[in-house]
């Protein structure tokens, strides 16, 4: 009876601990999306700048002008 409980209880740390792992992934994930998403921003902005300069400076300010908030309200 107890090793049928002492199962269980590992069973269920097992899963928290890859829960946990699982988050922690996700979090990194967002956070390097973050970055590449705003440095593939500046990379475009500056591309177009180079073929327009009128179209690059809008480019570039709207690219400033991301921040995280407008990143996640993109889903919404």
């Amino acid at each position: 009876m107890k090793e049928q409980i002492r199962q269980k209880l590992k069973r269920g740390q097992t899963m928290v601990e890859y829960i946990i792992i699982v988050s922690l992934i996700a979090i990194s994930l967002i956070a390097v999306f973050t970055y590449l998403s705003r440095a593939i921003g500046r990379k475009a902005a500056g591309a177009t700048d180079a073929l327009s300069s009128q179209e690059g400076s809008n480019a570039k300010s709207a690219v400033e002008s991301i921040n995280e908030n407008t990143i996640r309200e993109l889903g919404e």
